[in-house]
């Protein structure tokens, strides 16, 4: 409760906002709050190639860097690569991101729809990898409901960390690839985790989630995954941020086979 304590005191003056805002902060105290609308900022301006790669790369480096570094200041948050490798190893620590399903959900027979192969952040024109693996659900008539329960599907956060930004002004027609999304870094594990194709969006940038927490609810937003050949499903992302501060992507599906079930 302490650690709790200490983050959220931390976290204090979180905006709603969505990514297609322009973030701005009054201050250059290096809180965790502006490391948030830093990264807001930035992956708005990738998306609209109004920054180069080479200088997106490097804005990126130094927010992570600067979130470690907050986070390492922080007794329970300290992890080396030894006890990292041990988390990423077990089952506890992930939830499964979506309420009501099991793995049998993911795509593919053995997850194989990752490709990690080309993937490129920070270069919008960059395309043909998929590093995520994508779940579905029962949705026939793609309403966004669940066939089964009659009701919307909960989108969950797999581990605790920070809601570092959000997108909710995605619209029928918009060509935002990822549609309503957000985004979560792990302090523990020193990575990003993104959740795409939102249908509703509850959580805020600079709000500290646990694992199992909602995020918000599965949709079909996004500039493919709107079309009515594709099934209802959540895009599931994890970029591990190496030394350098830049990200390298890793196939979450042995961690989703493992990984606790919320009814």
């Amino acid at each position: 409760m302490r650690v709790l304590g200490i983050v959220g005191a931390l976290l204090i003056g979180g905006l709603n906002v969505a990514s297609s805002q322009e973030v701005s902060s009054n201050s250059d105290s290096p809180t965790l709050y502006s490391y948030c609308q830093q990264f807001q900022t930035l992956y708005t301006q990738i998306r609209e190639q109004s920054i180069t790669p080479d200088s997106a790369r490097k804005q990126f480096s130094h927010i992570m860097h600067g979130l470690q570094t907050r986070f390492h200041s922080m007794e329970s948050f300290r992890q080396d690569s030894i006890q990292r490798d041990s988390l990423r190893k077990t089952g506890l620590y992930f939830n499964f991101p979506i309420r009501g399903y099991s793995p049998s959900a993911i795509g593919g027979k053995h997850g194989e729809g990752y490709r990690g192969n080309g993937f490129d952040l920070f270069d919008y024109t960059v395309r043909g990898s998929h590093p995520a693996q994508d779940i579905f659900i029962s949705d026939r008539n793609q309403d966004n409901i669940d066939d089964r329960t009659g009701q919307p599907v909960d989108i969950l956060a797999m581990t605790r960390g920070l809601v570092l930004a959000i997108e909710t002004a995605w619209k029928p027609g918009s060509e935002y690839r990822g549609g309503n999304w957000i985004w979560v870094y792990d302090p523990n594990l020193h990575g990003l985790f993104y959740y795409a194709h939102n249908n509703e969006v509850d959580v805020t940038p600079g709000q500290w989630v646990s694992a199992g927490d909602k995020l918000g609810e599965m949709g079909r937003s996004g500039f493919n995954a709107y079309k009515s050949r594709s099934p209802t499903h959540l895009h599931l992302m994890y970029l591990q941020i190496k030394p350098d501060g830049l990200p390298q992507p890793m196939n979450t599906y042995e961690w989703l086979l493992t990984a606790k079930q919320s009814k």
